[in-house]
């Protein structure tokens, strides 16, 4: 996997990983489908697609990342796509969008230090 689509699924992991920061506060009352979980990726893709260019992430992206479920997320996280991440610094600016990441959990094949 190289060029955008390496970007976008940099993305998702963003994404994934500030979702996990709010695992315990919020479990989806009612399971999504599978095209509502692709629909909210590609608006969470979108929004976010800056900061895969070395920008922090705009409000948008953060309201996104803090509404995005984690059951839709987690299941797309293979080892090549997890390869491609910057963990430290993802977990740096999920942070700063104020979400706290949880040490030592598993979200495919991604686990926080």
């Amino acid at each position: 996997m190289g060029g955008m689509m390496g970007r976008s699924w940099a993305i998702i992991v963003l994404l994934v990983l500030t979702v996990v920061g709010k695992w315990e506060v919020k479990m989806a009352s009612a399971a999504l489908s599978a095209a509502q979980c692709k629909e909210e990726r590609r608006i969470g893709i979108n929004a976010c697609k800056p900061v895969v260019y070395g920008k922090l992430p705009t409000p948008e992206c953060c309201e996104r990342v803090r509404v995005s479920h984690i059951e839709c997320v987690c299941p797309v996280i293979t080892p090549k796509l997890a390869a491609l991440i910057d963990l430290n610094r993802a977990i740096r600016l999920i942070e700063g969008c104020g979400r706290r990441v949880p040490r030592h959990y598993k979200c495919g094949s991604i686990t926080t230090p």
